[in-house]
């Protein structure tokens, strides 16, 4: 009969069960509600979607889409750093020639077990000489890869390779079997966001609440992804470079949205011609000495980013400090009457057309713009390579999968491309094989060296890799390897301030 008193009139035991009751329910109810999902946008024209890097270079979105349903034996985390992947450990051998893996009891999103040859069988078919693979010749290294036992790989190197981890944490090294992945995303069965594709990461912690996040992924051009951040329909846009950074509005922006990568890598222009007038290495010298490279790094305006001329940059392994470029001439008319004479001399009175093959976008129209005005003083007409015809140039624009030298210098093998220097390769194959560190380095510092001399390289910056982003993803930090791996990205405050 005491069902109408107030509750601090209510005999202790029952007041005690009623707020225990209360307790139950509530808990159970938070156990039901779901993580917001936070919305990305990766820029680009293909699908969100498992590619075979077999096949050959790997788009924006099929790269965002490796790294998150596809690890690989490890990964990168938000701030760049490897962390475990399918391996759950793993040792390096005193001499550096043999990495082992353990794998950690893992799935294919069919729930078929991973086992250890397939993992390897994924892994060789990526080196094997067909590969389209961009990265395959950067594990040139690898001897052999063997599943020793159903949970444990070898990976055998023919000479010591420290940087083999963040090599393998590329997406171009995501564990692929017919089409499916091992995470740490999975595909949510039901798909209720149209236009979206939703992914989910789950994570049991021993000593504390499961972690649970969620996302909703879709491509999109430059313009439309630049325009849904604005809008407010998206937390995070990824996939930015050079060509579209002049769409962002930066005044319509907060000011810490957008993000700039302090992305090491190769930006500059590849000779293409063996043979004309562009043909020799005095004329590529004369053009790369054109070039006004600080007006092009103001018209980028990108935090940080120098003008370069050469192959290597600072702060590569092993390689001593590069010698610091004098400053341009201040006296502009005798900079302009030595370029003048010079293209007299070379040229003659036949001055040829130059074409420069660029991706589309704004930031490339600025790009031609200071081209054309760069080697206008030297008589020369510049133009766009039409799509499918020929060109005299092409824009390399490259983030480097690790901070080894080999990979900066390994771009302009013979094999890779048509203006080189045998004796470069020479040293990069004996690079290749060094066993002492300072005597690789050596190698790929004096390839460097004989490959400015031929210009095989027009140098002009590092590369620009930009991101949109929401101030409440806390998980978001730019890195030198420009990726970002969206476990750990949903970090969005709810109105109480807790995480949801």
């Amino acid at each position: 009969m005491n069902r109408h008193l107030p509750l601090d009139r209510l005999p202790m035991r029952r007041t005690t069960s009623l707020l225990l009751l209360a307790a139950v329910l509530a808990a159970a109810g938070c156990g039901k509600r779901e993580p917001e999902p936070n919305r990305v946008v990766v820029i680009g024209t293909a699908p969100v979607a498992l590619a075979d890097p077999a096949d050959g270079p790997l788009s924006a979105p099929r790269q965002v889409a490796l790294e998150n349903l596809a690890q690989g034996l490890v990964r990168f985390d938000g701030r760049g750093d490897i962390v475990p992947g399918l391996a759950e450990r793993w040792n390096v051998s005193d001499d550096g020639l043999s990495y082992i893996f353990r794998l950690a009891s893992a799935q294919w999103s069919d729930g078929r077990p991973v086992r250890a040859r397939e993992v390897a069988s994924a892994l060789k078919r990526q080196l094997r000489s067909a590969s389209r693979n961009p990265l395959r010749d950067s594990l040139g290294a690898v001897e052999e890869v063997v599943a020793m036992t159903d949970r444990v790989i070898e990976i055998r190197l023919v000479a010591p390779r420290p940087n083999l981890l963040p090599l393998l944490a590329q997406p171009e090294f995501a564990i692929v079997r017919d089409g499916r992945g091992t995470g740490p995303f999975t595909v949510d069965a039901e798909q209720k966001a149209k236009g979206w594709r939703s992914l989910t990461y789950r994570k049991s912690v021993v000593d504390g609440p499961d972690v649970e996040e969620r996302i909703h992924l879709r491509s999109a051009p430059a313009a439309a992804a630049i325009t849904a951040f604005v809008e407010g329909k998206t937390e995070l846009v990824l996939g930015g470079t050079f060509a579209d950074l002049p769409l962002v509005p930066r005044g319509e922006l907060a000011r810490t949205a957008l993000r700039f990568d302090p992305a090491a890598g190769l930006f500059g222009l590849v000779p293409r011609r063996t043979s004309g007038p562009l043909a020799s290495a005095e004329v590529r010298r004369l053009l790369s000495a054109a070039i006004d490279r600080q007006a092009l790094v103001a018209a980028l305006d990108v935090p940080n980013l120098a003008p370069r001329m050469t192959i290597l940059q600072a702060g590569l392994d092993g390689m001593p400090p590069l010698p610091v470029a004098p400053p341009p001439p201040v006296d502009q008319d005798a900079r302009r009457a030595y370029l003048v004479g010079a293209a007299e001399r070379l040229f003659g009175p036949e001055r040829p057309t130059v074409r420069v093959r660029l991706p589309e976008g704004p930031g490339s129209d600025l790009l031609l713009a200071r081209l054309r005005a760069d080697w206008g003083i030297l008589g020369l007409t510049v133009e766009r390579a039409e799509r499918g015809g020929g060109s005299d140039f092409v824009l390399l624009d490259a983030v480097a999968p690790t901070t080894s030298p080999a990979w900066f210098v390994r771009r302009f093998r013979c094999e890779a491309t048509p203006v080189c220097s045998r004796d470069a390769d020479t040293l990069m194959d004996s690079a290749r094989l060094a066993i002492v560190p300072e005597q690789r380095a050596a190698f790929l510092a004096e390839a460097a060296r004989l490959l400015e001399l031929e210009a095989a390289f027009l140098a002009l910056a590092a590369p620009v890799r930009w991101s949109l982003v929401d101030d409440r993803l806390e998980g978001f930090s730019p890195n030198v390897a420009a990726r970002h791996p969206l476990v750990g990205i949903a970090r969005k405050p709810n109105s109480s301030g807790a995480l949801r």
